[in-house]
């Protein structure tokens, strides 16, 4: 088994965002910031509402564009990704040519979405026929089941996305199809989930309260100079810059991770 030290891999990542930093961050606002910026702007407001107390009655609807606008947001986002990693996994590449290349590899990577995507929706056919027959046994017991059941499958989405957390580079790197591909990230991560789940979290937490931090101070300053629109603006890019730039930092340790489980 690979040896993969977390610790290694921040301090070349380190290094190198700070060497590469005028070929990344460009990128990463473009292909990652702004079209989650522009999204948001699109969401509409009822929407935004009913994802702080979810429930399936009460789900608003909601035009076409903003769906359209979220599938090329997720696209573009996908396509920024396999741009940075292109950047971080071969030095001397130029930002024309990782262009080039994450766009044709762009169709490798949504067919492995596809793909995983489909499995899970498998799985979730299944709980739900699990459910249905408890529910002709026992209402009480398919309930129960139910919310146990549905944990099972966050649980299994969350262990899907640890153990194929290597398929951007895995992609980026090769010329192999969709697959070979999976198959392939699935396999360097193997022995080492415990690690990748500490470090996913340990990232998403100090992203999430430095983008907040930053929200709401630069939201306050905003406020102060052209109120409530202005605060909710400039909060809202102050945000996204501050998170960009983690995920800038966390995309390229991520390659690191897999030079050091391609290196056994």
């Amino acid at each position: 088994m690979a040896t993969m030290s977390i610790g290694k891999a921040w301090e070349e990542a380190v290094a190198f965002v700070a060497r590469e930093a005028t070929l990344l961050f460009p990128v990463a606002l473009l292909f990652v910031a702004l079209p989650g910026l522009i999204l948001q702007e699109m969401t509409p407001p009822e929407l935004a509402a009913w994802s702080l107390s979810p429930t399936a009655s009460t789900m608003p609807a909601v035009p076409l564009s903003y769906w359209l606008g979220l599938i090329v947001a997720v696209l573009l986002v996908w396509f920024g990704s396999l741009t940075l990693f292109a950047l971080a996994l071969r030095p001397g590449i130029s930002v024309g040519e990782a262009l080039r290349l994450g766009l044709n590899r762009l169709p490798v990577l949504i067919g492995t979405a596809l793909v995983v995507i489909g499995a899970l929706m498998a799985a979730a056919m299944v709980l739900v026929t699990v459910m249905i027959l408890l529910s002709l046994v026992s209402k009480p017991l398919a309930a129960g089941g139910g919310v146990l059941l549905g944990f099972g499958l966050v649980g299994l989405a969350l262990f899907a996305s640890i153990r194929l957390m290597l398929l951007n580079p895995v992609v980026i790197d090769g010329s192999a199809g969709v697959m070979p591909s999976l198959r392939q990230s699935w396999s360097l991560t193997r022995g080492h989930f415990w690690r990748l789940l500490a470090f996913i979290l340990i990232t998403l937490i100090v992203s999430a309260i430095a983008s907040t931090a930053a929200q709401a101070i630069f939201g306050l300053i905003g406020g102060l100079i052209g109120g409530a629109e202005a605060a909710r603006l400039i909060g809202g890019v102050a945000g996204a810059a501050i998170s960009t730039a983690i995920q800038v930092y966390m995309l390229v340790m991520i390659a690191r991770l897999y030079r050091q489980a391609l290196a056994d």
